[in-house]
């Protein structure tokens, strides 16, 4: 995309053709009423607001980024991001529902996602992980949405619990595409990228070992399946391999072969189960591989026996092998979004999310009671909702 005049790029950002989904909400700021900041981001050049569409009493979130801060090379970023957003309309990727500009400032409205992201609920509630079920929901609602962007000719390359939010009916939908990358170039589908993401530091930890490597054998698709597995380790351990390195150990760790792994009774040595509860050897995720020995059992739930270490659970060998699958050092031998959402990992789904998602992530409820909140009628009511939404990274959703 070209470098343009500030003016130039301000105008392009709302005259980007609309899609069907942003026809009922109003590209006018009068009507929404803002009702809460909720999150910060892009060097605070970026406010998240929790606001009512006036019209249908819809809750929304809506990204008010100040423009006149914002520098040319910014202003053309957030230009390709929304340009990709309205190119995609696929149920497991947060729309956009309106995109203009009100005085100095891009408003973005996306709808309200009350679970908050993926990331979230590990750190308030899932600490220790999610059960495999809840896991599976979660990762199947991603291939879907990966799917979808690669058929597209894109690469996300930013995919991480973080960008996976949920509403409050179950509904997963990706986001955090601001980093995302076509293959399309002068009407071709080139067959790999060599550039590295922009904003690329946040994402090291989960960038496979060929984007990280910047060599003239570039990337395609199945780096975000590596990413995938780095994601699923992140929702089953409840915090993400390699994330503590150096970039240089890691980068290093990753080109050597080194595979994190599922932290249960078959990866985790039993001495150390037997060990009050502590991450200690466990802390990177990182282990040479399932165990010869032991049984696994198919929830990922801890055992009876449990009294205490966090890892003293059992996941199935359906969900170690998707896994290892995912992050194989080699992107030929990784399989496509397309073949792994057939992976029998997914048998054990029965049910719709929007029927087994709220369920499974009890006790945790979604942010809805609104009704209470507005400012001028309640103080008590909106510090009770701001409590709530603080335990929400929302500046980490890029929405």
């Amino acid at each position: 995309m070209s470098f343009l005049a500030h003016e130039d790029s301000q105008e392009s950002l709302t005259s980007l053709p609309h899609r069907d989904t942003m026809g009922s909400f109003l590209p006018d700021s009068n009507s929404y009423e803002l009702l809460t900041i909720i999150g910060r981001g892009l060097d605070d050049l970026m406010t998240v607001n929790l606001a009512r569409y006036r019209p249908t009493g819809e809750h929304v979130a809506i990204r008010r980024i100040d423009l006149e801060l914002c520098t040319n090379d910014m202003v053309t970023y957030l230009q390709g991001e929304l340009h990709v957003s309205k190119l995609f309309h696929h149920p497991s990727i947060l729309p956009y529902k309106s995109v203009f500009i009100a005085e100095n400032e891009l408003w973005v409205i996306t709808p309200f996602m009350a679970y908050g992201s993926a990331r979230d609920l590990i750190c308030t509630h899932f600490t220790d992980g999610m059960v495999e079920l809840t896991i599976a929901y979660i990762l199947l609602g991603m291939l879907k949405a990966l799917e979808y962007i690669h058929h597209m000719g894109y690469v996300h390359r930013s995919v991480k619990a973080s960008h996976v939010l949920i509403s409050a009916d179950g509904q997963v939908c990706m986001s955090g595409l601001r980093s995302i990358f076509s293959l399309i170039r002068h009407g071709q589908r080139a067959k790999v990228v060599h550039d590295f993401p922009q904003y690329g530091v946040k994402v090291l930890p989960w960038l496979s070992p060929e984007v990280l490597q910047q060599n003239l054998q570039g990337y395609d698709s199945r780096s975000d399946i590596y990413s995938l597995g780095i994601t699923a380790c992140e929702l089953a351990n409840g915090h993400v391999p390699f994330k503590d390195m150096p970039a240089t150990q890691m980068l290093l760790e990753k080109l050597n072969g080194t595979v994190p792994c599922l932290l249960d009774t078959t990866t985790v040595p039993p001495e150390e189960l037997s060990m009050k509860p502590s991450r200690s050897g466990a802390d990177s995720g990182i282990c040479e591989g399932p165990g010869a020995g032991g049984v696994r059992h198919s929830n990922g739930e801890p055992s009876s026996s449990s009294a205490g270490h966090p890892y003293n659970r059992t996941f199935s060998p359906d969900f170690h092998a998707f896994v290892e699958l995912c992050l194989q050092r080699d992107p030929e031998k990784r399989p496509s979004a397309t073949t792994l959402i057939g992976h029998p990992f997914f048998k054990q789904i029965k049910l719709r999310p929007s029927e087994a998602l709220p369920e499974l992530l009890r006790p945790v409820s979604p942010i809805t009671s609104f009704e209470t909140s507005k400012p001028q009628d309640s103080p008590s009511g909106l510090a009770s909702l701001e409590s709530g939404l603080s335990q929400l990274e929302v500046d980490d959703w890029d929405f």
